[in-house]
């Protein structure tokens, strides 16, 4: 019989050609496996954590969360039971409705990656063959034990990344700390030591409008360099600063400015008015930075992340839409979709919606158009930041402890 090695059937999805990473999987699924048993789903996280170290994308991974799902228990045992053999509108369903073109596509690169490996019956059909007594005898699908062979490399690898995306996160946040503070002290000395700052104020908005979500260790280093630089050159500036002396006044509180008792009865008449009108005023600017109906604790219980990067603490909604501007750059928001989602929105619920997305900015591939279509959402009163302030708290109420 001539036989066409070249291929070899596979699935109903199609045939694929024997290659020597096909061969080097097989050859590892039959290594010995490790003598910790892992768990199924913890081996997933790692793997979600370490994926870019197996080439595997995030869809992928969703495919073979579907794949574990037909294993039955939770720990890979060594057994026949490693392989699985859903049809495909089961895997479909359980991939939350992913097409079957696309379910092939992540399939194959699960394989190429080595992470399973198929076991194709003479017909290419998936399905299991049971004994007289029940039991399976033998079963035709996709074959889970590479994962099982691989999961102390897994794990090893998803130590290694966790620690360099803390590494990371811990650079990041020292960066944004650093431009804070230069930014704070900018401020001050702007209004406390003469001279022109105009220069220094434009290269903080310079860099803050370099920031941007995904920055590598090395961006991130050499902003830091200039932060520190430019902070070098901010103090240089301010070391001879000597306070003025100065007399303020308290406009509710005036002292004695001479003149008879009437004179001065009259003049505090007026200071009191004069403070009962500011506290007006004031009431009225915060109304209208007040119009979510959601509490401001509830908010930054809800996404955390958002305070890290504010000027100060927190205090009320002028603080949240100013941190909200100062973040916006890093998330690759432009001024005119910021501009356009607070006239939409309002500004105190277009702070909320951009602190939402920034603690959520791991999912979120493109906040800039998440953002674009919130704001349209806005512009036909059909958006509330609500749900996705709910949905924050139940994910941290379910992250365990």
């Amino acid at each position: 019989m001539n036989i066409d090695m070249r291929h070899i059937s596979t699935t109903p999805f199609g045939q694929r050609p024997v290659t020597t990473g096909l061969l080097a999987a097989q050859a590892l699924a039959e290594a010995p496996a490790p003598s910790c048993i892992p768990d199924k789903w913890a081996l997933l996280r790692d793997l979600t954590a370490a994926r870019t170290a197996f080439s595997v994308s995030d869809r992928d991974l969703a495919v073979l969360a579907a794949l574990l799902s037909f294993h039955p228990g939770t720990r890979l045992n060594d057994d026949n039971g490693l392989i699985v053999f859903p049809s495909n509108a089961s895997l479909s369903d359980r991939a939350h409705g992913m097409a079957e073109s696309t379910l092939r596509r992540h399939l194959a690169a699960l394989v190429d990656a080595g992470l399973i490996l198929r076991r194709d019956s003479a017909n290419g059909k998936r399905y299991a063959r049971r004994n007289p007594a029940g039991e399976i005898d033998r079963a035709f699908g996709f074959d889970l034990r590479p994962l099982l062979v691989m999961s102390p490399d897994i794990a090893a690898r998803a130590e290694t990344a966790r620690a360099a995306s803390h590494a990371l996160r811990c650079l990041r946040e020292a960066v944004f700390i650093s431009l804070r503070n230069m930014t704070k002290l900018i401020l001050w000395a702007s209004e406390a030591v003469a001279g022109d700052w105009a220069a220094y104020h434009q290269a903080c908005a310079d860099l803050q409008r370099r920031i941007r979500r995904k920055m590598d260790s090395n961006d991130l280093q050499q902003m830091q360099a200039e932060i520190m630089a430019l902070t070098a050159r901010i103090e240089g500036r301010t070391q001879s600063y000597q306070p003025l002396e100065k007399s303020y006044e308290n406009t509710c509180e005036t002292e004695e400015m001479g003149g008879n008792t009437r004179q001065n009865g009259r003049h505090y008449q007026n200071s009191k008015t004069d403070c009962l009108e500011s506290e007006k005023t004031l009431r009225k600017k915060e109304e209208d930075f007040a119009g979510s109906s959601l509490p401001l604790s509830l908010v930054l219980k809800a996404a955390p992340d958002i305070a890290t990067y504010a000027l100060d603490d927190i205090h009320d909604w002028r603080d949240l839409v100013a941190t909200a501007e100062f973040v916006r750059p890093m998330l690759g928001i432009s001024a005119d979709g910021w501009r356009d989602a607070c006239q939409a929105m309002g500004p105190d619920v277009a702070a909320i919606t951009l602190a939402c997305i920034l603690q959520r900015s791991d999912s979120i591939m493109k906040p800039g158009g998440y953002l674009r279509n919130l704001t349209m959402k806005a512009a036909n009163a059909g958006f509330t930041p609500a749900p996705m302030i709910m949905a924050l708290i139940r994910a941290d109420n379910t992250k365990p402890l």
